[in-house]
């Protein structure tokens, strides 16, 4: 992910030389300073005189890793954290006490398609951070495709469940249509490919000014027709309420993430 907003920031523009990270592992450090950024083992060295910082950790690492930048990190400089499931008053908390109230946090939560520019990120912004920090927010999100402002923290544990882990329900549907396409004797290599292009295709008209799923869906359906058939069996299955079902477990689970994160 980190490689992902790098590239997109150089690509839209940024001067590689006013961007910087760091890591402690010499592999990743070499990768990431291939994209002609300057790469560091040590945290404090590349926050000082930042703009903006990314938290791009593992959640169980991030406090410790927040608390040994709170002595380096200038009152008003903004933190952005990509680490699944730590609420913002957590990484306050690492903060300082005293610095918690004015830190200026948005936290994140981005999808898998963001390492090809094509994600969605869901943003939530404590009251520290300014207008001009939400753009700058925005304009590192950009990188990784296309961002939504959330008004309530708690509404990421929803943004989780439809987007974060949104790539997966996709991935699971195409698996199986491959896996019928081979048992109606098409080759794997040819129902993979009809597979993905539909997906692609079905997505890039839902896209378009006005689309509506429902709407596409029914001009797809012909009274007694296959798409019908297929669509009546689903029914039959309850695939709707299971997958509304499938979601709230997902947010749910967000959320209990989060209180364990957040101890």
């Amino acid at each position: 992910m980190t490689r992902a907003l790098v590239g997109g920031l150089i690509s839209a523009g940024y001067d590689p030389k006013t961007i910087r990270a760091s890591d402690p592992f010499p592999n990743a450090r070499e990768q990431i300073a291939s994209l002609g950024i300057q790469a560091s083992d040590n945290n404090a060295d590349i926050v000082q005189q930042a703009d903006v910082i990314v938290l791009a950790v593992k959640p169980q690492v991030l406090t410790g890793v927040v608390a040994g930048l709170a002595d380096s990190l200038a009152e008003d400089t903004l933190v952005l954290s990509i680490a699944a499931g730590i609420p913002v008053a957590t990484i306050a908390r690492a903060l300082g006490a005293e610095a918690s109230a004015i830190r200026p946090i948005v936290r994140c939560m981005p999808n898998t398609p963001a390492l090809l520019g094509s994600g969605i990120t869901g943003m939530y912004a404590n009251s520290g951070v300014s207008a001009e920090q939400k753009r700058l927010a925005e304009q590192v999100a950009s990188a990784a495709g296309q961002w939504v402002w959330l008004d309530n923290e708690v509404d990421i544990d929803a943004v989780t469940a439809v987007s974060g882990s949104g790539p997966a329900y996709f991935f699971y549907l195409m698996e199986a249509m491959i896996e019928a396409g081979t048992e109606l004797g098409l080759s794997r290599e040819l129902a993979a490919r009809l597979t993905v292009a539909t997906a692609t295709g079905a997505a890039a008209m839902a896209e378009q000014p006005g689309a509506d799923p429902a709407i596409l869906r029914q001009n797809v359906t012909s009274p007694g027709g296959t798409t019908e058939r297929a669509l009546t069996l689903f029914d039959e299955g309850q695939l709707n309420p299971k997958i509304r079902t499938a979601l709230a477990g997902a947010a749910h689970r967000s959320a209990e993430l989060a209180r364990e994160f957040g101890q």
